[in-house]
Protein backbone atom coordinates (compact mmCIF):
# COMPACT_ATOMS: atom_id res chain seq x y z
CA UNK A 1 0.00 0.00 0.00
CA UNK A 2 3.17 2.09 0.34
CA UNK A 3 3.95 4.70 -2.03
CA UNK A 4 5.78 4.00 -4.79
CA UNK A 5 7.40 5.21 -8.37
CA UNK A 6 5.73 4.79 -11.74
CA UNK A 7 7.40 2.21 -13.65
CA UNK A 8 9.31 3.26 -16.81
CA UNK A 9 6.73 3.68 -19.36
CA UNK A 10 7.04 1.07 -22.71
CA UNK A 11 5.64 0.50 -26.07
CA UNK A 12 3.73 3.51 -28.20
CA UNK A 13 0.76 5.53 -26.44
CA UNK A 14 -2.44 4.42 -27.47
CA UNK A 15 -4.60 6.54 -29.19
CA UNK A 16 -8.29 7.03 -28.64
CA UNK A 17 -10.65 5.92 -31.10
CA UNK A 18 -13.13 8.85 -32.41
CA UNK A 19 -17.03 7.52 -31.40
CA UNK A 20 -19.08 6.39 -34.48
CA UNK A 21 -22.27 8.21 -35.51
CA UNK A 22 -23.29 8.42 -31.70
CA UNK A 23 -21.32 8.18 -29.13
CA UNK A 24 -22.88 8.41 -25.74
CA UNK A 25 -22.63 11.26 -23.55
CA UNK A 26 -21.79 12.64 -20.20
CA UNK A 27 -25.60 12.54 -18.24
CA UNK A 28 -24.54 16.39 -17.59
CA UNK A 29 -25.17 17.30 -21.34
CA UNK A 30 -21.62 18.14 -21.11
CA UNK A 31 -21.23 16.44 -24.73
CA UNK A 32 -21.52 17.45 -28.44
CA UNK A 33 -22.28 16.69 -31.95
CA UNK A 34 -20.80 17.88 -35.40
CA UNK A 35 -18.28 16.40 -37.80
CA UNK A 36 -14.76 17.64 -39.31
CA UNK A 37 -12.78 20.11 -37.42
CA UNK A 38 -16.10 21.10 -35.07
CA UNK A 39 -16.58 17.79 -34.39
CA UNK A 40 -16.94 16.46 -30.63
CA UNK A 41 -13.78 14.54 -29.10
CA UNK A 42 -15.41 11.69 -27.37
CA UNK A 43 -14.39 9.63 -23.82
CA UNK A 44 -15.05 6.99 -21.73
CA UNK A 45 -13.65 7.21 -18.37
CA UNK A 46 -13.76 4.91 -15.38
CA UNK A 47 -15.42 5.92 -11.92
CA UNK A 48 -16.55 4.29 -8.77
CA UNK A 49 -20.93 4.31 -8.75
CA UNK A 50 -21.27 3.62 -5.09
CA UNK A 51 -18.69 6.15 -3.56
CA UNK A 52 -20.68 9.12 -1.51
CA UNK A 53 -18.23 12.17 -2.14
CA UNK A 54 -15.92 10.25 -3.96
CA UNK A 55 -17.19 8.71 -7.15
CA UNK A 56 -21.02 8.09 -7.28
CA UNK A 57 -24.06 7.73 -9.66
CA UNK A 58 -26.88 9.72 -8.28
CA UNK A 59 -29.81 8.82 -10.37
CA UNK A 60 -28.67 10.60 -14.26
CA UNK A 61 -25.87 12.64 -12.50
CA UNK A 62 -22.82 11.83 -11.33
CA UNK A 63 -21.11 13.10 -8.62
CA UNK A 64 -17.82 13.36 -6.40
CA UNK A 65 -14.29 14.67 -6.26
CA UNK A 66 -12.49 11.89 -8.03
CA UNK A 67 -15.91 13.20 -10.91
CA UNK A 68 -14.89 16.59 -10.46
CA UNK A 69 -11.25 16.09 -11.27
CA UNK A 70 -11.87 13.77 -14.31
CA UNK A 71 -14.16 16.79 -15.72
CA UNK A 72 -11.21 18.90 -15.04
CA UNK A 73 -8.60 16.86 -16.88
CA UNK A 74 -10.91 15.45 -19.99
CA UNK A 75 -11.79 19.57 -20.77
CA UNK A 76 -8.12 20.50 -20.61
CA UNK A 77 -7.51 17.45 -22.87
CA UNK A 78 -9.92 18.97 -25.50
CA UNK A 79 -12.65 15.99 -24.82
CA UNK A 80 -16.05 17.57 -24.55
CA UNK A 81 -18.44 14.54 -24.60
CA UNK A 82 -18.04 12.08 -21.92
CA UNK A 83 -19.13 9.00 -20.69
CA UNK A 84 -18.86 7.25 -17.18
CA UNK A 85 -18.46 3.29 -16.62
CA UNK A 86 -18.37 2.06 -13.42
CA UNK A 87 -14.82 0.77 -12.76
CA UNK A 88 -15.24 -1.60 -9.70
CA UNK A 89 -12.04 -2.49 -7.84
CA UNK A 90 -11.77 -5.67 -9.14
CA UNK A 91 -12.34 -4.58 -12.81
CA UNK A 92 -9.98 -1.61 -13.03
CA UNK A 93 -7.21 -3.55 -14.80
CA UNK A 94 -9.01 -5.15 -17.10
CA UNK A 95 -11.46 -2.33 -18.18
CA UNK A 96 -7.92 -0.28 -19.16
CA UNK A 97 -6.44 -3.16 -20.91
CA UNK A 98 -9.30 -4.44 -22.89
CA UNK A 99 -9.70 -0.51 -24.17
CA UNK A 100 -13.03 -0.56 -22.48
CA UNK A 101 -11.88 2.90 -20.71
CA UNK A 102 -9.22 5.65 -21.69
CA UNK A 103 -8.56 6.74 -18.21
CA UNK A 104 -9.86 5.67 -14.41
CA UNK A 105 -10.37 8.10 -11.94
CA UNK A 106 -11.91 5.46 -9.21
CA UNK A 107 -9.44 6.08 -5.67
CA UNK A 108 -6.96 4.33 -7.71
CA UNK A 109 -3.93 3.67 -4.66
CA UNK A 110 -0.72 3.86 -7.32
CA UNK A 111 1.11 0.68 -6.38
CA UNK A 112 3.70 -1.79 -7.60
CA UNK A 113 1.44 -4.43 -8.26
CA UNK A 114 -1.14 -2.46 -10.24
CA UNK A 115 2.05 -0.76 -12.05
CA UNK A 116 2.28 -4.59 -13.77
CA UNK A 117 -0.54 -4.01 -15.64
CA UNK A 118 -1.15 0.03 -16.24
CA UNK A 119 0.37 2.73 -15.74
CA UNK A 120 -0.28 5.91 -13.97
CA UNK A 121 -0.28 9.70 -13.83
CA UNK A 122 -0.75 11.90 -10.72
CA UNK A 123 -1.14 11.16 -8.24
CA UNK A 124 -3.74 14.17 -7.14
CA UNK A 125 -4.77 13.20 -3.73
CA UNK A 126 -2.89 11.59 -1.05
CA UNK A 127 -5.21 9.50 1.06
CA UNK A 128 -4.66 7.17 4.22
CA UNK A 129 -6.26 4.17 5.25
CA UNK A 130 -8.38 3.66 8.39
CA UNK A 131 -11.67 1.89 9.79
CA UNK A 132 -15.09 2.78 10.12
CA UNK A 133 -16.65 1.17 12.83
CA UNK A 134 -20.20 1.38 14.62
CA UNK A 135 -20.50 4.33 16.72
CA UNK A 136 -20.68 2.50 20.04
CA UNK A 137 -18.22 0.30 19.35
CA UNK A 138 -14.88 1.25 21.81
CA UNK A 139 -13.09 -1.70 21.28
CA UNK A 140 -11.70 -1.05 18.08
CA UNK A 141 -8.53 1.69 18.48
CA UNK A 142 -6.68 0.45 15.29
CA UNK A 143 -5.57 -2.20 13.26
CA UNK A 144 -4.16 -3.94 15.36
CA UNK A 145 -6.88 -4.65 17.21
CA UNK A 146 -8.84 -6.57 15.18
CA UNK A 147 -7.65 -9.90 15.97
CA UNK A 148 -10.81 -12.30 16.47
CA UNK A 149 -12.69 -9.05 14.82
CA UNK A 150 -14.48 -9.55 11.64
CA UNK A 151 -13.06 -7.21 8.97
CA UNK A 152 -14.96 -6.38 5.54
CA UNK A 153 -12.88 -7.25 2.49
CA UNK A 154 -13.79 -6.36 -1.26
CA UNK A 155 -13.05 -7.94 -3.76
CA UNK A 156 -10.16 -6.38 -6.06
CA UNK A 157 -8.92 -4.35 -3.05
CA UNK A 158 -6.23 -5.14 -0.95
CA UNK A 159 -6.78 -3.20 2.03
CA UNK A 160 -8.31 -5.88 4.30
CA UNK A 161 -5.21 -7.86 3.42
CA UNK A 162 -2.69 -5.65 4.56
CA UNK A 163 -4.19 -5.06 7.87
CA UNK A 164 -4.32 -9.38 7.89
CA UNK A 165 -0.76 -9.43 6.92
CA UNK A 166 0.12 -6.43 8.60
CA UNK A 167 -1.25 -5.68 12.08
CA UNK A 168 -4.07 -8.80 12.93
CA UNK A 169 -3.54 -12.27 11.73
CA UNK A 170 -6.32 -13.47 13.37
CA UNK A 171 -8.69 -10.89 11.99
CA UNK A 172 -11.71 -12.77 9.88
CA UNK A 173 -12.07 -11.46 6.50
CA UNK A 174 -15.79 -11.65 4.94
CA UNK A 175 -15.65 -11.07 1.41
CA UNK A 176 -17.99 -8.62 -0.53
CA UNK A 177 -18.06 -7.09 -4.20
CA UNK A 178 -18.14 -3.42 -3.10
CA UNK A 179 -17.79 -1.33 -0.37
CA UNK A 180 -21.41 0.08 -0.33
CA UNK A 181 -22.51 -3.47 0.72
CA UNK A 182 -20.88 -4.07 3.43
CA UNK A 183 -22.23 -0.67 5.08
CA UNK A 184 -25.76 -3.06 6.01
CA UNK A 185 -23.79 -5.87 7.61
CA UNK A 186 -21.55 -3.39 9.21
CA UNK A 187 -24.45 -1.66 11.04
CA UNK A 188 -26.56 -5.20 11.60
CA UNK A 189 -23.44 -6.27 13.05
CA UNK A 190 -22.73 -8.93 10.89
CA UNK A 191 -19.03 -7.33 10.67
CA UNK A 192 -16.93 -5.58 13.08
CA UNK A 193 -15.45 -2.82 10.75
CA UNK A 194 -14.70 -1.72 7.50
CA UNK A 195 -11.35 -0.86 6.31
CA UNK A 196 -10.44 1.25 2.99
CA UNK A 197 -9.34 4.92 2.33
CA UNK A 198 -10.05 7.98 4.97
CA UNK A 199 -11.91 9.79 2.59
CA UNK A 200 -14.13 7.26 1.03
CA UNK A 201 -15.10 6.18 4.96
CA UNK A 202 -15.72 9.55 5.77
CA UNK A 203 -18.20 9.42 3.08
CA UNK A 204 -20.16 6.77 3.67
CA UNK A 205 -20.74 7.94 7.67
CA UNK A 206 -22.06 10.96 6.48
CA UNK A 207 -24.35 9.72 4.69
CA UNK A 208 -27.75 10.81 6.03
CA UNK A 209 -29.40 6.39 6.37
CA UNK A 210 -25.65 6.62 8.24
CA UNK A 211 -25.10 9.35 10.13
CA UNK A 212 -24.15 9.06 13.96
CA UNK A 213 -24.11 5.42 13.82
CA UNK A 214 -20.83 5.26 12.63
CA UNK A 215 -17.82 6.69 13.23
CA UNK A 216 -14.19 6.53 11.93
CA UNK A 217 -11.19 5.53 14.44
CA UNK A 218 -9.33 8.33 12.80
CA UNK A 219 -5.78 7.05 13.02
CA UNK A 220 -4.27 6.41 9.24
CA UNK A 221 -1.93 4.13 9.11
CA UNK A 222 -0.92 3.91 4.88
CA UNK A 223 -0.43 6.20 2.32
CA UNK A 224 -2.83 6.22 -0.15
CA UNK A 225 -1.97 8.08 -3.67
CA UNK A 226 -4.90 8.15 -5.92
CA UNK A 227 -3.52 7.69 -9.55
CA UNK A 228 -5.29 8.05 -12.72
CA UNK A 229 -4.60 4.74 -14.43
CA UNK A 230 -4.04 4.43 -18.03
CA UNK A 231 -3.03 1.82 -20.87
CA UNK A 232 0.50 0.44 -19.92
CA UNK A 233 3.33 2.85 -21.76
CA UNK A 234 1.15 5.53 -22.44
CA UNK A 235 3.89 8.15 -21.62
CA UNK A 236 2.33 10.78 -23.97
CA UNK A 237 -1.09 10.89 -22.36
CA UNK A 238 0.71 10.83 -18.82
CA UNK A 239 2.30 13.98 -19.08
CA UNK A 240 -1.18 15.13 -20.42
CA UNK A 241 -2.72 14.39 -17.74
CA UNK A 242 0.14 15.80 -14.79
CA UNK A 243 0.03 18.93 -16.49
CA UNK A 244 -3.84 19.60 -16.22
CA UNK A 245 -3.38 18.43 -12.84
CA UNK A 246 -1.03 20.77 -12.28
CA UNK A 247 -3.06 23.13 -13.47
CA UNK A 248 -6.23 22.76 -11.84
CA UNK A 249 -3.83 22.73 -8.32
CA UNK A 250 -2.50 26.30 -9.31
CA UNK A 251 -5.52 27.35 -10.20
CA UNK A 252 -7.22 27.00 -6.90
CA UNK A 253 -10.16 24.66 -8.42
CA UNK A 254 -8.41 21.34 -7.22
CA UNK A 255 -9.13 22.79 -3.64
CA UNK A 256 -12.58 24.04 -4.59
CA UNK A 257 -13.63 20.34 -5.36
CA UNK A 258 -11.94 18.79 -2.13
CA UNK A 259 -14.17 21.55 -0.60
CA UNK A 260 -17.01 20.77 -2.51
CA UNK A 261 -16.88 17.38 -1.83
CA UNK A 262 -16.01 16.40 1.50
CA UNK A 263 -16.87 19.59 3.29
CA UNK A 264 -20.17 18.62 4.81
CA UNK A 265 -18.25 15.18 5.68
CA UNK A 266 -15.31 16.71 7.60
CA UNK A 267 -12.60 14.99 5.59
CA UNK A 268 -9.49 17.14 5.37
CA UNK A 269 -6.93 15.32 3.81
CA UNK A 270 -3.12 15.64 5.81
CA UNK A 271 -2.26 19.47 4.60
CA UNK A 272 1.63 18.45 4.83
CA UNK A 273 1.15 15.29 1.98
CA UNK A 274 -1.90 17.78 -0.25
CA UNK A 275 -2.27 18.24 -2.49
CA UNK A 276 0.22 15.70 -3.77
CA UNK A 277 3.05 16.73 -6.13
CA UNK A 278 3.22 14.96 -9.36
CA UNK A 279 5.79 11.70 -10.13
CA UNK A 280 7.54 12.57 -13.68
CA UNK A 281 6.27 9.89 -16.48
CA UNK A 282 9.20 8.25 -17.41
Amino acid sequence: MRFTKKIAAVGAASVLALGMAACASDDNGNGGSGSGDNASKSITIGIKFDQPNVGMKVGSDYQGFDVDVARYVAKELGYDNITFKEAKSADRETLIQSGQVKMIFASYTINEERQQKVSFAGPYLMAGQDLLVRSADNSITGPDSLNGKKLCSVTGSTSAQNVKKDFANKVQLQEYDSYSKCLPALISGNIDALTTDDDILAGYAAQPQYKGKLKLVGKPFSEEPYGVGIKKGDTELCKKIDTALTKMQSSGEWQKALDKNFGDAGYKPDPSKNPPQQIPCS
